[in-house]
C-alpha cells in the first residue's frame, strides 16, 4: 500500500470563484471563516492553512476553535512580531482551549516586510535570528523559566510565584507545537533542518519535488535529523477528465493577458523583460509567444506533467515554471494517482485549496478521500451515499423512442 499522507485545507480569505480577479472575489469575514472550518472540520482533513492576509492568522484561528472538534491549525508567524515568550504563552492557552491543535507555520518573509515589524535583519542573519527565536519560544512553551541568552534573543529568567505575570498553563503537546516551514537557499535549508518538524516546498513535478526533498533530507542527516516533507496545491478534481478540463478552461478564460504578463514579468531573471526574454523550455516559450501576441494559451498548453498544470490560481500563474499557484487537474483517479506518485517522492503532507473553498473541500473530501491512505489521527467519515441493491433502479430496456423510455 502507498505510504499513508495527511491532507490539509486552505482556512485564509478571500475567498470565491476565482478570487485572483476582483469580479470573482467574495467579501468574507468571519462568519464564512467559521462555516468553513467548521465544514473542514466535518469533512476530515487533517487540518487547514491559515495563510498571512488581512487578518492576524493566530488571532483567526483561536476565534475558530468553538466551530471544530478535531482539525489542527497551521498558523502562519513570523519571529520578532511579538517577544518569543509572548508566543509561547499564547501557544500555551491556544493548546489548552483546543486540546493540543495547534502547528506553527514559520514564515521567515523578506527584508521590507519583516522591517515594517521592527525586524531588522539581512537576509543571512534573519535565519539566525530565527533559529534562536524559536528555540527560544520551543523552550519556555516547555514550561523552562531560566531564561535565554542569545546573540538576538534574551530573556531575563521567569521568577516563582504567584504573581499574575508568573503564572502560566504550561506546555500541552508534551514534545512541543510542531514547526512546519520552507527554505531553499543554502541558509534557508541550514535553518529548516537544524529547526523544523515538516520541510515545505511549493510543489513541482513529482520527480523534481522529491529530488529537492531527498537534498534537503540529505542535509538533515548529516546532524543526526529526520524531517517529514509537505507541499503546497490548489487542485481541480471531478469525475471525470474532461470535466476537470471544462473547469480548468473556465477559470483560464476568466484571467486576462495583464493578470498573466504581471506574473510571468515578477519572474523574470534580472536585466531581462517581457519581451526579450527567452526560455530554455519549449513550452514556457511557446506559452510566452502566446501573451506577446495578445492571446492567453489554452488550459492543455499550460499541463507541464500529467495533471500538474500552471494556470491561474489566487497564489499564481506560473507560466514561468511550477511555484506557488500549481494546481492538480484530472479525474478522481488521475488526481489520486498523481497524489500517491508525489507520496512516493517522499511527500508526506498536502496542504491543498480549490476555489470556491467550502464547495471544492467537499469534492476533495467526496472524491479523493476514498481513493487515498490518510493518516490524519482518526477515522474519516464516509460521504459517499450507495443505495442497498434493492434500492438501485434498474437500467431501462431500449425504447423506441425517448418518450417510451421515459413512461417505462
Amino acid at each position: 500500500m502507498t505510504r499513508p499522507i495527511k491532507l490539509l485545507w486552505y482556512l485564509t480569505a478571500p475567498d470565491g470563484p476565482y478570487p485572483w480577479q476582483p469580479e470573482g472575489r467574495w467579501h468574507t469575514g468571519l462568519d464564512h471563516l467559521q462555516q468553513l472550518a467548521a465544514t473542514i472540520d466535518r469533512l476530515g482533513f487533517y487540518g487547514a492553512l491559515l495563510g498571512t492576509s488581512a487578518y492576524e492568522s493566530l488571532a483567526v484561528a483561536a476565534a475558530l476553535i468553538p466551530a471544530t472538534e478535531r482539525m489542527k491549525f497551521l498558523v502562519a508567524q513570523h519571529p520578532g512580531e511579538v517577544s518569543p515568550a509572548v508566543l509561547a504563552k499564547y501557544a500555551q492557552t491556544f493548546d489548552h482551549f483546543s486540546k493540543g491543535r495547534l502547528l506553527f507555520n514559520v514564515v521567515n518573509g523578506n527584508d521590507a516586510g519583516l522591517a515594517a515589524l521592527g525586524v531588522h535583519y539581512p537576509h543571512d542573519e534573519r535565519y539566525e535570528f530565527s533559529f534562536e527565536y524559536w528555540d527560544a519560544f520551543r523552550r519556555v512553551y516547555a514550561g523552562e523559566r531560566g531564561g535565554y541568552d542569545g546573540q538576538f534573543v534574551k530573556l531575563a529568567p521567569r521568577p516563582e510565584g504567584a504573581a499574575p505575570m508568573s503564572v502560566w498553563a504550561g506546555p500541552y503537546q508534551a514534545a512541543g507545537v510542531p514547526l512546519w516551514g520552507a527554505g531553499t537557499s543554502d541558509p534557508g535549508v541550514a535553518h529548516s533542518v537544524k529547526l523544523l518538524d515538516v520541510y515545505l516546498s511549493f510543489a513541482n513535478t513529482p520527480p523534481k519535488l522529491g529530488d529537492k526533498f531527498r537534498r534537503v533530507g540529505a542535509e538533515a542527516a548529516k546532524i543526526g535529523r529526520t524531517l517529514q516533507y509537505g507541499t503546497r496545491l490548489q487542485v481541480i478534481v471531478r469525475e471525470t477528465e474532461e470535466e476537470a478540463w471544462a473547469h480548468a478552461e473556465w477559470l483560464l478564460q476568466r484571467s486576462s493577458v495583464a493578470n498573466a504578463r504581471r506574473s510571468v514579468e515578477q519572474r523574470l531573471p534580472p536585466g531581462q523583460t517581457f519581451d526579450t526574454y527567452v526560455s530554455d523550455d519549449p513550452q514556457v516559450q511557446r506559452n510566452l509567444e502566446s501573451l506577446r501576441s495578445g492571446r492567453l494559451p489554452s488550459a492543455r498548453d499550460l499541463e507541464i506533467y500529467p495533471n500538474v498544470w500552471v494556470g491561474p490560481a489566487w497564489f499564481g500563474f506560473d507560466i514561468m515554471g511550477p511555484a506557488s499557484g500549481t494546481t492538480l487537474v484530472g479525474s478522481a483517479e488521475n488526481v489520486a494517482a498523481r497524489l500517491r506518485e508525489y507520496a512516493d517522492q517522499g511527500t508526506d503532507a498536502f496542504i491543498l485549496s480549490g476555489f470556491p473553498l467550502v464547495g471544492e473541500a467537499q469534492r476533495v473530501a467526496d472524491l479523493l478521500f476514498p481513493l487515498l491512505n490518510l493518516d490524519h489521527g482518526f477515522d474519516i467519515p464516509s460521504l459517499r451515499v450507495t443505495p442497498p441493491v434493492s434500492e438501485v433502479a434498474p437500467k431501462p430496456k431500449a425504447a423506441a423512442n425517448a418518450k417510451e423510455a421515459l413512461v417505462a
